[in-house]
């Protein structure tokens, strides 16, 4: 059996191999193959790394240290250099580079190979003191960090010293003798805190470097940025090592060192961008210790080095066929190429090049809808903070709803809407929110809770209406009836001006400027060409005329979710949805019914006009009716105040009545009565009516309402809610039907478990139906479905489509039924756990659980589309705009997926990129 290779010299790797030699290994093979300039080096793999990290003795891989000997004799023999040699010493970098890039996470050792000797050869090869000098201080510094632990500061007082005894500022302004007694207190720095002298022997330096790259793959900073990014170890596992012969921007004028982007990463735009100083090593572009050059001056200051920049520039484009982000040395003239990788981009810049590459030949349509990240696109379609601002947060939730928002802080939905209302923009503070604090959200800017996770309500519906929303803020303790919070030593009250961040999570005190969203024309062609690859269709949740004229915006193709109930919140409806749950008899609640009708009839008219002719999918009443009652807490909390108020009102009244009978002439029955002893009846009819209310409360009081008396269930025991909704659907349908406007509206039935519902519901939808159609002379086309969202539906497939024309599976809560998880509390609990120590890959309430979820909808389908093949199957949980999860859904051959507005286009994106990977899918 053939021993390991762990090492690869850059003429022999192969170059699409990022996951054996690094990204920044298997660029570098590829550039000197392909005949760019590129200082000899050779790779070793990543599978040395994780053979050495593997062992707890942290001792290379059998026969590394013989192979690394073994290529730095060939490195010897193509430069005319001796490694270690006093006369013309070879020296080498050391670079670390996994198969994803991660910039500056891991480390790097530039000029190893320099001691006393090596070092007195340097200066007598380049004749240049000073440069020998300023090499061999920042290899020690470097070397000492990086391979020997020691803090940055212990070398820094040394050097600042120096600085400030010659009275310059920047290293630049050093001389040779400055330097020289620099390297002697760095010497002694490492002496003083290892116990021991720096090392001489460059092949000790050499594997001390390799050992210490490799570690950097779990260091924090790496382990951090792969959490963050989500890099699984399928996607890069391991850091390669890179050891690359030292060529010197430092060495005079005719030198410099600089990075170059092929295209403008911040705007896309096609002309070559960066920066590069003079007389510089890399380290000093990136790391900000002198301020660089426009890469622009260089055609004046070095015309020619300009010119073969601008050719090295369009060789790497128009290979990789990817905007490029290189970094390049001038050693006396000479241009060295030293790394290229994909360059990272924001999201305005990624969609133009893409545009632009696709229109200039350079890449396929197809090609440039998949180098564009779908969620990416969430950066373009939010408002977001100015980059520029450098304001520090005073707290950190969970980035639950994309974009950023300012406004006054206000703790109650009532106030949110008095001050929406007068136009002031306001902040919606609470705890926790609940459904009647929908006309709160409406009127808001943004929504900041201290409670609850991604999925909780307040996100959901933040996402839902495309507001900013930061959840589970834990730091920050609501008090609502002080109308203040308090986050550490800083509190702010009613009307203080807080900024959140959406995006990152974060909470600022006064208010931070924002950027408005950008629906460029590049964009828009990016979008179309999606379109048109797509098999699977985007709608998008949305309840309100204005939310489903939002969702046309962004490109939705019908609304796959309507939720009524959100229609119920609105102020002057809540009263009537109260007084039919308080209704003791038949009568009185068809009453309180009929008084809803019309309301919800001009809703669904409005929303089916404007989406017209595009489907619309109404969801029938779905959660409990205890959710659109105060709690109990807060009705005994009420009536104590109330009671209180009446006994104070009662005993004023009989003292003023008694005064006005003192009153000369005056006769009891001549007396109005008292102003109070009004006040004090209307308070004794407000107390039965919160009496009355508590008691409905406690009786619709469910020890689990998420599983108890909701969606069908309530439809089936109280029919007549249900009749209510379908007739106010058919009705608008059948109005807008004769004014000659197309209308496809769906009926869809919540939380089934059985066939049977669905026959009960969908009588009552055939009798309204009936009606309607006599009383408008209107023959109607609609669809008639459920959702998919209980465990045992998924299982009874087969016999539910009997009754359905379509699914829509409601994910959030299939999720929960699944895993039996309450998404309200997983998320800030034993969530984060499960994730970190690998019980669960991601967050199932995120990403579509693959394992189980999945399977259960893939058995819905296949059972569904037995009995009728034509049978649409849809998604409008909150995965419906989860880029990963869409690809299942793709895979399983769903129809549609339904999503928040925003998220539309990621959505229609991601939709294209499963279609054009379907055979990649596993």
């Amino acid at each position: 059996m053939a021993a390991q290779q762990w090492v690869y010299a850059f003429t022999e790797g192969d170059g699409k191999d990022k996951k054996l030699l690094g990204g920044k290994g298997a660029n570098l093979c590829e550039m000197t193959q392909i005949g760019l300039n590129v200082p000899p080096g050779f790779v070793i793999t990543t599978q040395a790394c994780l053979d050495y990290l593997a062992h707890a003795e942290r001792q290379l891989p059998e026969g590394l240290p013989d192979e690394i000997r073994t290529h730095i004799r060939s490195l010897e023999q193509q430069t005319g250099k001796v490694f270690g040699g006093a006369d013309n010493p070879l020296l080498v970098s050391v670079r670390s580079g996994s198969a994803m890039s991660m910039p500056g996470m891991m480390d790097t050792i530039l000029n190893l190979g320099l001691n006393d000797d090596t070092l007195s050869g340097l200066i007598q090869q380049t004749g240049n003191e000073r440069f020998g000098w300023d090499a061999y201080r920042r290899f020690i510094q470097l070397f000492g960090h990086v391979a020997l632990g020691i803090a940055d500061s212990h070398f820094d007082e040394h050097f600042d010293a120096i600085k400030r005894q010659a009275g310059v500022k920047a290293d630049i302004g050093l001389d040779a003798e400055h330097l020289e007694e620099i390297c002697r207190l760095f010497l002694e720095v490492v002496e003083e805190q290892t116990g021991k002298p720096f090392p001489r022997d460059p092949y000790q330096q050499l594997e001390l470097a390799v050992k210490a790259v490799f570690n950097s793959w779990r260091g924090k900073r790496a382990v951090d940025y792969r959490r963050e990014f989500k890099i699984t170890p399928e996607m890069a596992n391991g850091t390669a090592v890179n050891v690359v012969t030292m060529v010197f921007g430092n060495m005079g004028n005719d030198c410099a060192t600089g990075v170059g982007f092929t295209r403008d990463p911040g705007t896309g735009e096609n002309v070559m961008f960066g920066e590069y100083l003079v007389n510089a090593q890399g380290e000093d572009v990136v790391a900000g210790i002198r301020t660089p050059k426009p890469v622009s001056e260089m055609a004046d200051e070095m015309p020619e080095m300009y010119r073969q920049l601008v050719e090295l520039r369009n060789k790497l484009e128009s290979h990789y066929r990817e905007v490029q982000d290189f970094e390049y040395t001038i050693e006396k003239g000479t241009l060295y190429c030293l790394q290229t990788r994909n360059g990272k981009m924001n999201a305005a810049a990624r969609v133009r090049t893409s545009v632009e590459m696709a229109n200039e030949g350079l890449l396929s349509r197809e090609e440039a809808l998949l180098r564009v990240e779908p969620d990416m696109l969430e950066q373009l379609l939010h408002p977001r903070l100015d980059p520029e601002h450098k304001s520090t947060p005073v707290a950190t939730g969970l980035p639950a709803s994309p974009g950023a928002a300012a406004g006054k802080a206000v703790f109650d939905a009532d106030r949110a809407e008095l001050l929406g209302r007068a136009g002031q923009k306001v902040i919606l503070v609470r705890e926790e929110t609940k459904p009647e604090d929908i006309h709160g959200f409406f009127a808001s800017e943004g929504i900041l809770t201290s409670r609850g996770g991604k999925t909780s309500h307040a996100a959901v519906v933040a996402r839902g209406m495309g507001k900013p929303c930061v959840a589970g803020a834990e730091g920050i303790v609501v008090n609502v009836k002080a109308r203040m919070a308090a986050v550490g030593e800083t509190t702010f009250l009613e009307g203080d001006t807080l900024t959140i961040d959406g995006t990152t999570g974060n909470v600022y005190i006064g208010e931070i400027a924002t950027v408005d969203p950008e629906f460029s024309d590049n964009l828009k062609t990016l979008l179309a060409w999606s379109d048109a690859i797509a098999r699977l269709q985007v709608m998008a949740n949305a309840d309100t005329p204005a939310a489903a004229q939002k969702a046309v915006d962004y490109g939705a193709q019908g609304i796959g979710l309507c939720r009524t109930e959100r229609m119920f919140n609105a102020v002057e409806r809540l009263p009537v949805v109260v007084e039919m749950i308080l209704a003791d008899t038949l009568e009185e609640r068809r009453d309180a019914l009929d008084k809803l009708l019309p309301m919800q009839r001009g809703d669904f008219k409005e929303i089916f006009r404007v989406m017209s002719p595009r489907p619309v999918t109404v969801r029938l009443l779905d959660p409990p009716m205890h959710e659109f009652l105060p709690t109990e807490a807060q009705l005994l909390e009420e009536l104590e105040h109330l009671q209180k108020l009446h006994v104070n009102m009662q005993g004023i009244g009989e003292l003023v009545g008694s005064l006005r009978l003192l009153r000369p002439g005056a006769r009891h029955t001549d007396m109005p009565a008292p102003f109070d002893v009004l006040n004090a009846d209307l308070v004794a009819e407000a107390i039965t009516k919160k009496r009355q209310m508590l008691n409905k409360v406690r009786v619709l009081y469910e020890v689990n309402p998420m599983l108890g008396h909701r969606g069908v269930r309530l439809g089936i025991t109280y029919p007549e809610i249900y009749r209510m909704q379908i007739q106010a659907v058919l009705e608008a349908a059948a109005e807008l039907q004769r004014e000659g406007i197309d209308v496809i509206p769906e009926i869809m039935v919540p939380q089934v478990i059985s066939p049977e519902e669905l026959k009960i519901v969908k009588q009552y939808t055939e009798e309204v139906q009936q009606q309607v159609e006599r009383h408008y002379d209107v023959s109607l086309n609609y669809r008639f479905g459920t959702m998919m969202e209980t465990v045992r539906s998924t299982l009874r497939a087969e016999r539910i489509a009997g009754y359905a024309d379509f699914f829509s599976f409601g994910t959030n809560d299939l999720t929960q039924a699944a895993f039996s998880f309450s998404r309200e509390d997983a998320e800030n609990k034993f969530l984060p756990q499960y994730i970190a120590r690998g019980i669960l890959r991601d967050n199932p309430f995120e990403a579509l659980d693959y394992n189980g979820v999945l399977k259960l909808m893939n058995i819905a389908v296949k059972d569904g589309r037995k009995v009728r093949p034509d049978l649409k199957v849809g998604i409008c949980g909150e995965h419906g705009g989860h880029p990963a999860s869409i690809r299942h859904c793709h895979h399983i051959g769903l129809s549609y997926v339904s999503c928040s507005s925003p998220r539309v286009p990621v959505a229609r994106l991601a939709a294209a990129q499963a279609m054009l990977t379907e055979d990649e899918y596993q």
